[in-house]
C-alpha cells in the first residue's frame, strides 16, 4: 500500500473559481464574510501560479495586491547589505500576504513549493476593509496569529536546543500543513524545504538538521518515509522533544 502525502502543489487541486470551493474558505482573510462581502471581493480578485523558487514579491518593491495563500508554502527571507541571507518566516495555505496603506514589504517572498495565491488589487481591497468590519475583524485576527508566530521563532532562536528546533518545525508542519492529519490517525506530512533552507531557518549548519532527524528516528518518535516525507510515530513525545504542546 502507496503512503497517502500531504500535496503542497496544485497538479491534484483545480484552482477554484469561486469563494465558495475554496479549499481555505473557513480560515482565509474572508472566511467572516457574508454572500455580498463576498462578491464584492470577488470581484478584485484573481489567481496566480508560481514555480518552485520563483519569487513573488522583493523586499521594498511595490506589489499592488494583497493576497491569502490558497495551496503552496511560501518562504520569507531577509537579506543584509553584505548578502547574508535569513528566512525569517513561512507561509502556509490560508496565510496573508502583503501589506496595505501603500507600504512595500520589508521581506523577499519566495514560493518554496509550486505555489497559488488568490490575489486582491491592492487598493480596492483597502476601501472595502474600510466598509467591511468582518475583513477587519480577520485581518486583526490573522495579525494577531502571525505575531504569536513571530514570538515562537524568537524563541525557537533564542532558547531552544537544536534537537528541540528541529521537533518544533516538524510540528509546525504537521499542524499548519496538515491539520487533518495532526488529529488523525496518519500523521504523515511532506516537508517543503531542502535541508540547507531548513537549517537556515532553524539556525543550525545542515548536518546538526540531519542529525537531529536521525536521533528523533532512532528515538521512535518519527519515521523518514522518504527524503521529503516524515511520519509522527509518537506525537507526544515530539511535542514534549519540542518543549511544546498542542494536542489538548
Amino acid at each position: 500500500m502507496g503512503v497517502e502525502r500531504v500535496a503542497f502543489s496544485m497538479k491534484d487541486q483545480p484552482v477554484p473559481t469561486d469563494c465558495c470551493s475554496c479549499p481555505i474558505r473557513d480560515r482565509a482573510v474572508c472566511a467572516l464574510c457574508d454572500g455580498e462581502e463576498l462578491s464584492k471581493l470577488d470581484a478584485i480578485k484573481s489567481y496566480k501560479t508560481y514555480a518552485p523558487g520563483q519569487e513573488i514579491v522583493g523586499a521594498g518593491e511595490p506589489w499592488p495586491y494583497v493576497a491569502s495563500v490558497v495551496t503552496g508554502v511560501v518562504k520569507l527571507s531577509k537579506t543584509l547589505s553584505d548578502g547574508r541571507r535569513q528566512m525569517v518566516g513561512l507561509l502556509f495555505a490560508s496565510d496573508f500576504l502583503g501589506r496595505a496603506a501603500n507600504r512595500p514589504d520589508t521581506c523577499d517572498a519566495i514560493a518554496a513549493t509550486e505555489t497559488t495565491l488568490c490575489r486582491f488589487r491592492r487598493e480596492p481591497f483597502e476601501a472595502l476593509m474600510k466598509k467591511t468590519p468582518h475583513l477587519e475583524q480577520r485581518l486583526l485576527q490573522i495579525t494577531q496569529d502571525e505575531l504569536d508566530a513571530a514570538r515562537a521563532q524568537m524563541l525557537l532562536l533564542g532558547r531552544k536546543t537544536a534537537k528541540e528546533r528541529v521537533a518544533s518545525f516538524l510540528l509546525t508542519l504537521l499542524r499548519r500543513s496538515a491539520p487533518a492529519a495532526f488529529t488523525g490517525q496518519a500523521r504523515i506530512a511532506t516537508i517543503p524545504l531542502s535541508r540547507d533552507d531548513i537549517s537556515d531557518y532553524l539556525g543550525l549548519t545542515i548536518e546538526t538538521v540531519s542529525r537531529r532527524m536521525t536521533e528523533l528516528k532512532k528515538e521512535g518518535l518519527i519515521e523518514l518515509v522518504d527524503a521529503r516525507t516524515f511520519r509522527v510515530l509518537d506525537l507526544q513525545a515530539l511535542e514534549d522533544a519540542a518543549q511544546e504542546n498542542y494536542s489538548e
